[in-house]
């Protein structure tokens, strides 16, 4: 699984017309599930997304995780971080995982968030978003299961 992490004052997606996720302080993630994942990675990504320390502690030094700050995460799935633009102009999405793999995984990770006491709100799986955030710091991570970057 992949993931970029952004650390917001707050976040929240539309699907059409409708707000189907909001979080004020915390953590916006989009996720990407690939063809060689399994509940492991899900479990795992939730894992990392949960305890990175990229909150400022007392001193200012980021130190401290969403679950520490009592912030959120809003979970949106992004199958286009398992793209492949290294040969010509189109991207090759073919590493990326299709449903119901993908979907299972992806609420799987939203699960494991909510069990570690980290309030999840959600995108909406497969549908055209519009995602809107205040990146704080800004502070951007990028996550990946397999540990290709």
């Amino acid at each position: 699984m992949r993931a970029v992490v952004q650390r917001v004052s707050g976040a929240r997606v539309r699907a059409g017309e409708r707000v189907v996720g909001a979080i004020g302080a915390g953590l916006l993630v989009l996720v990407s599930v690939g063809t060689d994942d399994d509940a492991r990675d899900a479990r795992v990504m939730a894992e990392r997304v949960a305890r990175l320390r990229i909150f400022a502690d007392e001193r200012g030094l980021m130190n401290r995780c969403v679950l520490e700050t009592g912030g959120a995460v809003l979970l949106v799935s992004q199958f286009t971080l398992h793209g492949d633009a290294r040969h010509g102009r189109r991207p090759s999405f073919i590493a990326a995982a299709k449903e119901p793999q993908a979907r299972s995984l992806y609420e799987l990770t939203g699960r494991t968030l909510e069990a570690s006491a980290v309030p999840v709100a959600y995108g909406e799986f497969g549908a055209q978003m519009e995602v809107e955030l205040i990146n704080t710091g800004p502070v951007t991570i990028l996550l990946d299961t397999k540990r290709v970057f």
